[in-house]
């Protein structure tokens, strides 16, 4: 099992000494609720990313990819495995069963969800995941994985560069918007 993390790291951010020299005893908490409400939009532009880099539908990925807010720190954590190609979006066709993990539909041949002949097929009892005929008879069968791992996706390509991106330009943002309110200051 894959476990994959990503941390905003708020002690980083050094140009912003003065206004904190300035802010004291405040300073820590104001530097919880920016990282807290950057780490919430990162976490939403990651999901919204991650959606559309791997094929899996909304909640699959929401139910995946948990936070952990701390007082300084962000962190994102998700964890799991080979992803069955049921949550794929597949359906059943003469040839095999047609899928889509990385949001690239194609069809996985010899496979099925459904048994009996075309074009009375029936559902099986099996949960709607994907089979192969691991023998020669009809028995035994092996359940179907796609090679996609939420883990490996979360820290590589488009998501990882969506919660780069997000904290690069809105933590400063948050960090000002929050020491501007201790001091009295418009943010």
């Amino acid at each position: 099992m894959a476990i994959a993390k990503l941390e905003i790291d708020a002690t980083q951010i050094d140009h912003l000494g003065e206004l904190f020299r300035m802010a004291r005893h405040r300073a820590p908490r104001a530097i919880g609720r920016a990282v807290r409400r950057t780490g919430d939009m990162t976490k939403t532009r990651v999901i919204r990313t991650l959606v559309k880099q791997t094929g899996l539908k909304r909640r699959v990925i929401v139910k995946a990819v948990k936070a952990r807010p701390a007082v300084e720190t962000y962190t994102l954590l998700t964890r799991g495995g080979d992803v069955s190609l049921k949550y794929f979006g597949a359906r059943e066709t003469r040839r095999g069963v047609s899928a889509a993990p990385w949001n690239k539909r194609r069809v996985f041949s010899g496979t099925f969800t459904r048994g009996g002949r075309f074009p009375h097929r029936v559902p099986l009892d099996l949960g709607g995941h994907v089979y192969a005929r691991s023998g020669r008879g009809r028995l035994p069968i092996v359940k179907q994985k796609s090679g996609l791992f939420i883990p490996k996706e979360m820290v590589s390509g488009a998501s990882k560069a969506s919660f780069l991106n997000t904290v690069r330009t809105v933590l400063p943002v948050r960090l000002r918007h929050e020491i501007a309110r201790i001091l009295g200051g418009a943010g």
